[in-house]
């Protein structure tokens, strides 16, 4: 299925010298594995330099931008590449409509699956960009995109994980420290799935979602947050 590149390319504001390097990026594991005569292989190899460039990057602008301490930076950065952060800017780009995805894949709706694929991608579209327009526009294209967040993940503190900075905000504001009750458990042993509630002492500030009871709590703790309880 041809996709439409030139519509991409409009996307994310480049336009690609080898076309070829933009089509790959998009091409994930499972279409080849239906499509083995496919004329390009999959984005990992790509998705591995991106990662890579991204990574540097990143921490050249937080170098150059901020006297902050080490740990504080390494913080900051991690808040910017995680998979999340990068599925999220993907999704924003309208990234996945563009992916070559098996039959399967493309009709999976689990959340955290196209996450993990989007997050993959954006990498890989990265050193695509990388490898045919150089580091310059590379880091245009990061800074536009990821880069632009960064005030924002600062003054939220978003680089704190939701269920530490639920808790310093709720002992700062109203001395109490949050608990979390398991509301529902079903699904079979291999495929458990938890709903949990954060308090306030008995107040249900808000609920969350996992297949384990700590990606829950985290899930309940970062919807707490977005409430703008406080």
């Amino acid at each position: 299925m041809p996709k439409e590149l030139n519509k991409l390319e409009k996307i994310i504001k480049v336009v690609f010298n080898r076309k070829e390097l933009l089509e790959e990026a998009i091409v994930h594991r499972s279409y080849i594995n239906e499509h083995a005569n496919f004329h390009l292989g999959h984005n990992e190899r790509l998705e591995f330099l991106g990662d890579a460039v991204l990574e540097l990057i990143v921490t050249r602008h937080l170098y150059l931008n901020y006297p902050n301490p080490e740990g504080e930076l390494t913080n900051w950065r991690a808040a910017l590449v995680n998979s999340k952060m990068l599925s999220e800017t993907a999704e924003e780009m309208g990234l996945y409509d563009y992916l070559y995805l098996s039959k399967g894949e493309a009709k999976d709706s689990n959340p955290k699956a196209r996450g993990y694929i989007l997050a993959n991608a954006m990498e890989a579209l990265i050193g695509a960009i990388y490898l045919d327009q150089g580091f310059e526009v590379a880091s245009k294209f990061i800074t536009k995109n990821l880069l632009s967040k960064l005030p924002r993940i600062i003054e939220k503190k978003l680089y704190v994980d939701p269920k530490s900075n639920f808790q310093e905000l709720s002992q700062e504001k109203v001395g109490i420290t949050p608990s979390y009750q398991v509301l529902e458990e079903s699904g079979p042993d291999h495929n458990k799935k938890f709903v949990i509630g954060i308090y306030l002492e008995d107040e249900l500030i808000a609920k969350g979602v996992g297949t384990s009871k700590q990606e829950a709590q985290m899930d309940a703790a970062e919807n707490a947050l977005k409430a703008r309880y406080f």
